[in-house]
Protein backbone atom coordinates (compact mmCIF):
# COMPACT_ATOMS: atom_id res chain seq x y z
CA UNK A 1 0.00 0.00 0.00
CA UNK A 2 1.25 3.13 -0.93
CA UNK A 3 1.73 6.04 1.70
CA UNK A 4 0.95 9.43 0.87
CA UNK A 5 2.90 12.01 2.83
CA UNK A 6 0.71 15.25 3.85
CA UNK A 7 3.21 18.01 4.81
CA UNK A 8 1.92 21.18 5.83
CA UNK A 9 4.07 24.31 6.95
CA UNK A 10 3.53 27.63 9.03
CA UNK A 11 0.66 28.04 11.32
CA UNK A 12 -0.94 25.41 9.57
CA UNK A 13 -1.17 24.10 13.19
CA UNK A 14 -3.94 26.47 13.90
CA UNK A 15 -6.65 25.44 11.38
CA UNK A 16 -10.06 25.91 12.68
CA UNK A 17 -9.18 28.82 15.08
CA UNK A 18 -6.69 31.07 12.50
CA UNK A 19 -8.64 33.35 10.17
CA UNK A 20 -11.60 30.63 10.01
CA UNK A 21 -13.21 33.03 7.36
CA UNK A 22 -10.15 31.91 4.89
CA UNK A 23 -9.16 28.66 6.12
CA UNK A 24 -12.64 27.36 7.36
CA UNK A 25 -13.65 25.89 10.99
CA UNK A 26 -12.25 22.70 10.27
CA UNK A 27 -9.09 21.47 12.94
CA UNK A 28 -5.91 19.66 10.72
CA UNK A 29 -7.23 16.57 12.63
CA UNK A 30 -10.44 17.08 10.75
CA UNK A 31 -8.34 16.90 7.82
CA UNK A 32 -6.71 13.86 8.71
CA UNK A 33 -10.05 12.09 9.24
CA UNK A 34 -10.98 13.20 5.48
CA UNK A 35 -8.12 11.87 3.53
CA UNK A 36 -8.45 8.89 5.77
CA UNK A 37 -11.72 8.12 4.76
CA UNK A 38 -11.12 8.98 1.23
CA UNK A 39 -8.01 7.18 0.75
CA UNK A 40 -9.74 4.11 2.17
CA UNK A 41 -8.00 1.14 0.98
CA UNK A 42 -5.74 2.51 -1.61
CA UNK A 43 -3.26 4.13 0.38
CA UNK A 44 -2.00 5.05 3.93
CA UNK A 45 -2.03 8.99 4.87
CA UNK A 46 0.86 9.95 6.96
CA UNK A 47 -0.22 13.48 7.66
CA UNK A 48 2.06 15.82 8.94
CA UNK A 49 2.19 19.48 10.07
CA UNK A 50 5.47 22.04 11.40
CA UNK A 51 6.45 25.41 11.27
CA UNK A 52 10.09 24.23 11.11
CA UNK A 53 11.38 25.11 7.64
CA UNK A 54 13.87 22.46 8.20
CA UNK A 55 12.23 20.05 9.41
CA UNK A 56 9.58 19.83 6.32
CA UNK A 57 13.17 20.17 4.04
CA UNK A 58 14.02 16.68 6.19
CA UNK A 59 10.22 14.92 5.64
CA UNK A 60 10.61 15.61 1.62
CA UNK A 61 14.13 14.39 1.55
CA UNK A 62 12.64 11.08 3.25
CA UNK A 63 9.81 10.93 0.39
CA UNK A 64 12.70 10.42 -2.28
CA UNK A 65 14.16 7.91 0.05
CA UNK A 66 11.11 5.98 0.54
CA UNK A 67 9.42 6.77 -3.07
CA UNK A 68 6.77 7.98 -1.34
CA UNK A 69 3.92 10.59 -3.48
CA UNK A 70 3.60 14.12 -1.65
CA UNK A 71 0.79 16.45 -0.93
CA UNK A 72 2.02 19.75 0.14
CA UNK A 73 1.03 22.62 1.57
CA UNK A 74 4.22 25.26 1.72
CA UNK A 75 2.27 27.75 3.69
CA UNK A 76 3.66 31.38 4.24
CA UNK A 77 7.25 28.93 2.68
CA UNK A 78 5.38 29.21 -0.60
CA UNK A 79 6.77 32.46 -1.81
CA UNK A 80 10.33 32.68 -0.60
CA UNK A 81 11.86 29.37 0.47
CA UNK A 82 14.34 28.44 -2.26
CA UNK A 83 15.50 25.36 0.41
CA UNK A 84 11.79 23.76 0.58
CA UNK A 85 12.15 24.50 -3.70
CA UNK A 86 14.95 22.46 -4.21
CA UNK A 87 14.11 19.70 -1.77
CA UNK A 88 10.63 19.56 -3.58
CA UNK A 89 12.43 19.44 -7.27
CA UNK A 90 14.28 16.56 -5.65
CA UNK A 91 11.06 14.81 -5.01
CA UNK A 92 9.89 15.51 -8.71
CA UNK A 93 13.14 14.82 -9.96
CA UNK A 94 13.21 11.28 -8.90
CA UNK A 95 9.81 10.65 -10.76
CA UNK A 96 7.71 10.77 -7.52
CA UNK A 97 4.60 12.84 -7.36
CA UNK A 98 4.53 16.37 -5.49
CA UNK A 99 1.20 18.04 -5.29
CA UNK A 100 1.18 21.66 -3.93
CA UNK A 101 -2.44 22.95 -2.17
CA UNK A 102 -3.58 25.83 -0.68
CA UNK A 103 -6.54 25.71 1.19
CA UNK A 104 -7.28 29.49 -0.24
CA UNK A 105 -6.84 31.19 -3.57
CA UNK A 106 -3.37 32.96 -3.58
CA UNK A 107 -4.02 34.22 -6.45
CA UNK A 108 -7.22 36.34 -4.58
CA UNK A 109 -5.08 37.69 -1.44
CA UNK A 110 -2.56 39.71 -1.16
CA UNK A 111 0.05 40.39 -4.11
CA UNK A 112 2.96 38.99 -2.04
CA UNK A 113 0.90 35.58 -1.75
CA UNK A 114 1.02 35.94 -6.30
CA UNK A 115 3.71 33.80 -6.41
CA UNK A 116 4.90 30.48 -5.45
CA UNK A 117 8.31 29.09 -5.49
CA UNK A 118 7.05 25.10 -5.87
CA UNK A 119 4.75 25.64 -8.30
CA UNK A 120 6.85 25.47 -11.53
CA UNK A 121 8.09 22.11 -9.99
CA UNK A 122 5.17 20.47 -8.68
CA UNK A 123 4.14 18.18 -10.72
CA UNK A 124 0.18 19.87 -10.60
CA UNK A 125 -1.34 22.83 -8.41
CA UNK A 126 -4.73 22.87 -6.90
CA UNK A 127 -6.04 25.72 -4.71
CA UNK A 128 -8.59 27.71 -3.07
CA UNK A 129 -11.18 24.39 -2.64
CA UNK A 130 -10.53 24.62 1.28
CA UNK A 131 -10.04 20.77 2.34
CA UNK A 132 -11.28 19.42 -1.17
CA UNK A 133 -8.04 21.30 -2.24
CA UNK A 134 -6.46 18.13 0.01
CA UNK A 135 -9.06 15.44 -1.49
CA UNK A 136 -8.34 16.72 -5.48
CA UNK A 137 -5.11 15.94 -4.99
CA UNK A 138 -4.92 12.76 -3.11
CA UNK A 139 -7.64 11.54 -5.39
CA UNK A 140 -5.00 12.60 -8.73
CA UNK A 141 -2.13 10.87 -6.70
CA UNK A 142 -4.36 7.59 -6.73
CA UNK A 143 -5.12 8.02 -10.29
CA UNK A 144 -1.32 8.29 -10.97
Amino acid sequence: MTTVLVLNGPNLGRLGSREPDVYGAQDIDALRAILESDAGASATIDLRQTDDEGELIRWLHSAVDAASPVILNPAAFTHYSYGLRDAAALVTKAGVPLIEVHISNPHAREEFRHTSVISGIATGVIAGFGFDSYRLALRAIIGL
